[in-house]
């Protein structure tokens, strides 16, 4: 008897590897995977702006990416006892302007290095909900709890997002022509707006994505991160204490269903390898001074160093002064 009804993965789909740098925006679920992948050494770029929710804001974003946008006084407010941006998650916020404004386009200027030679390029969709600030057409990423009288609310439209990303997605092939451009959509409901708003957005953000890998089947695909978890995991054993977000568990589950679609047996072994070396790192040792654990340590030198010169591309600098630092303790 089968009490589950596992989703199908999307087969064929072109590989990730070490060799390709990789740039992920969107929501958590963009943080989520690209922890993941930083853990095991591929070169990422993480929501250069924080985490972003909404279709515009990510657009903008990556739009500002390409044009090097630099942000100045007039780009920045000052509320709750900080200098914000309306671009930007809080993590970014500043005492002063030049700490707001240093970090803003430090990561601009790391990420527009980086756009002309990414492999792939994962965005994660939210909600299709955006909010502008009174008096402008904007769409904001981040309200900064300001008072919601501040702002007007809307959902976009399937057409809106399609034809914001097509010119997006033409400009960033223009740029460069291998990037594989990869859409999820956020697991994370929206229990603000509703659970019958929420389903409407989630939808409308579904159905624009199929419309934009139509138009663009070479360079653009799905990921159904919020398939397995509405579908497969259907079970609030799988969600956080808010029951909104997934738990560590369900994050370890669309990680082997990302793992089994996107990586060849070889990036599965050298994942493995690279994970070895963290847990050893990671243990704790009931005698840090003894011989014993420091012939360990020599193990874990040796094994970096093997990777290493097997695949010149991974970064083990930490690792290996972390072994140095308590062989010398």
């Amino acid at each position: 008897m089968d009490f589950r009804t596992p989703v199908e993965l999307p087969k064929g789909l072109p590989l990730i590897t070490h060799n390709g740098q990789i740039l992920l925006i969107g929501s958590c679920f963009a943080d989520n995977i690209g922890n993941l992948l930083a853990e095991y050494k591929f070169p990422v770029d993480i929501n250069p702006y924080g985490i972003l929710y909404n279709p515009l804001s990510i657009s903008v974003a990556l739009d500002e990416i390409i044009k090097k946008k630099v942000y100045t006084e007039g780009d920045i407010f000052y509320n709750n006892e900080c200098w914000q941006s309306m671009m930007h998650h809080g993590s970014f916020s500043g005492a002063t302007s030049y700490e707001l404004l240093d970090k803003v386009n430090a990561r601009i200027q790391q990420a527009h290095e980086r756009i002309s030679k990414i492999s792939w390029l994962m965005l994660t969709f939210g909600t299709s909900y955006v909010y502008k600030r009174e008096g402008s057409n904007r769409v904001v990423a981040n309200c900064h709890k300001l008072p919601e009288s501040s702002f007007t609310r809307s959902r976009l439209g399937v057409t809106e997002i399609v034809n914001d990303y097509t010119l997006l997605i033409a400009e960033l092939l223009a740029r460069n022509p291998q990037i594989k451009i990869l859409f999820t959509v956020s697991p994370i409901r929206h229990i603000r707006d509703g659970m019958q708003a929420n389903q409407l957005s989630k939808s409308t953000l579904l159905l624009a994505i199929d419309i934009l890998q139509q138009r663009f089947s070479e360079n653009v695909f799905y990921f159904p991160s919020y398939e397995i978890m509405m579908d497969d995991l259907r079970d609030y054993r799988f969600y956080a204490e808010d029951m909104v977000h997934p738990s560590s568990q369900a994050i370890s589950y669309l990680w082997e269903s990302f793992s089994t679609v996107f990586f060849s047996q070889e990036t599965k072994q050298l994942n493995k390898s690279i994970s070895e070396i963290s847990q050893g790192l990671n243990h704790r040792p009931f005698h840090p001074e003894s011989e014993e654990y420091k012939r360990f340590l020599e193990q874990i030198v040796l094994k970096i160093n093997r990777l290493v010169e097997k695949y010149p591309i991974l970064e083990f600098k930490k690792e290996k002064e972390l072994c140095h630092i308590r062989l010398n303790s």
